[in-house]
């Protein structure tokens, strides 16, 4: 009966198995998520690795809001399955020609990596909480400090070495956690849409873009909500850093939808028709001129004028709110408009989303946003803006 939900009208010849289009918008929620933990994760590590000191305002933002985002991951896969429960099975049964059995181990890996990124680079903020406070909240943070209170310099050096190595082999752990989800789509040679070898590193960029973004807006909005100035040299890092990954993700994208026209197989002309017709507003409006031409050209334009105060700002912060949008119409496009081109390649299928249960609209939505409200959780514990001995440390030993 729930497959009847997702019937799907189509025009022209497709097989009867192609009716129903399976990944809904919840899988289109999962790779957004993913690229959201690549892009805030590669902010932390410019930072911690290679020493932006612009950014280090942002530094544990980014840190924190990964964290946030890789918790959340898993959450649409999970409701998406009629029985979620079996999803372990390829954890304890492991088949390792299977890519989505070998991301189980690399999605664990990472969250652990993530955790004890944290726990370094908060140990001593645990430890001066620990000592000051009282009650429940104080035997947290005491647990916390695993039994070490020692916030020497020495120590501090060896926590801010941990970070630095740490950050180090989360560079790709990020960006491979990320380019996973677009190597399983384009490795499926049985969708002209999702055949490309180009779709991993597409992915990956517009990846780091979302989670620099996603930074900008958050920043902004916690400075204006805490009444802080904004860091102008830090927004201009940012902006810079998704300025330089935009252009790279636009030639990629452009890249590969010439080189599908240019191929001339089979099925290329469902596609165009496909692409001029029902997805023209969708793809080249919305996720290229709107959502990836018109930031680069605002971006250029402040860049060449060298804008600053109130304009940069509410530039830089339209252009990331733009950005994100884009990404997202981009997953909706590869995953949605891959289904919707039939293998046949004779005819098209139309996706109806539903609004209610566990494909609608609705719980993708809360999905989507339940990591920004984990981070706001999150972050009444572990403040993100608060740069004490421990971020000092960090700047030391590099």
């Amino acid at each position: 009966m729930e497959a009847l939900t997702h019937f799907a009208p189509y025009t022209g010849w497709v097989y009867p198995n192609e009716t129903v289009i399976e990944w809904s918008v919840l899988i289109v929620v999962y790779p957004y998520l993913t690229g959201l933990v690549a892009g805030a994760f590669t902010v932390s590590s410019l930072y911690q690795v290679f020493g932006f000191e612009r950014l280090k305002p942002v530094a544990h933002l980014a840190l924190l809001s990964s964290l946030c985002a890789m918790i959340f991951v898993p959450i649409p896969l999970l409701l998406h399955l009629g029985h979620p429960e079996r999803a372990f099975n390829s954890t304890i049964t492991p088949h390792l020609t299977s890519a989505m059995a070998v991301f189980g181990y690399f999605a664990t890996f990472y969250i652990v990596l993530l955790l004890i990124e944290t726990w370094f680079a908060y140990r001593t903020y645990f430890v001066e909480q620990a000592q000051r406070r009282q009650g429940l909240l104080g035997r947290a943070y005491r647990v916390l400090t695993l039994g070490s209170y020692d916030v020497s310099e020495n120590a501090m050096r060896y926590d801010a070495k941990w970070i630095f190595y740490l950050a180090l082999l989360g560079i790709p752990g990020a960006h491979g956690l990320h380019g996973y989800a677009g190597f399983v789509f384009g490795s499926l040679k049985s969708r002209e849409w999702w055949s490309s070898d180009l779709m991993p590193v597409i992915f990956l960029f517009s990846a780091i873009i979302s989670g620099v973004s996603l930074l900008v807006v958050l920043y902004v909005a916690s400075c204006k909500l805490r009444k802080v100035t904004i860091d102008e040299a830090c927004v201009k890092g940012l902006a810079y850093t998704i300025w330089g990954f935009i252009m790279v993700a636009l030639l990629l994208e452009g890249l590969e939808f010439a080189n599908l026209v240019y191929k001339g197989r089979e099925g290329v002309e469902v596609i165009m028709e496909f692409v001029t017709g029902r997805l023209l507003v969708p793809y080249f409006i919305l996720q290229f001129a709107i959502g990836s031409i018109f930031p680069l050209l605002l971006l250029s334009w402040m860049i060449w004028r060298k804008t600053t105060g109130r304009a940069l700002i509410i530039g830089v912060t339209t252009c990331a709110c733009l950005v994100m949008f884009s990404v997202f119409m981009m997953r909706w496009n590869v995953v949605i408009g891959g289904q919707e081109i039939s293998k046949t390649g004779k005819g098209l299928l139309t996706y109806n989303m539903l609004t209610f249960g566990r494909e609608g609209w609705i719980l993708a939505a809360c999905v989507l946003f339940a990591p920004l409200f984990g981070l706001i959780g999150l972050s009444r514990f572990l403040p993100p803006f608060e740069h004490g001995p421990h971020t000092a440390a960090v700047t030391s030993a590099r």
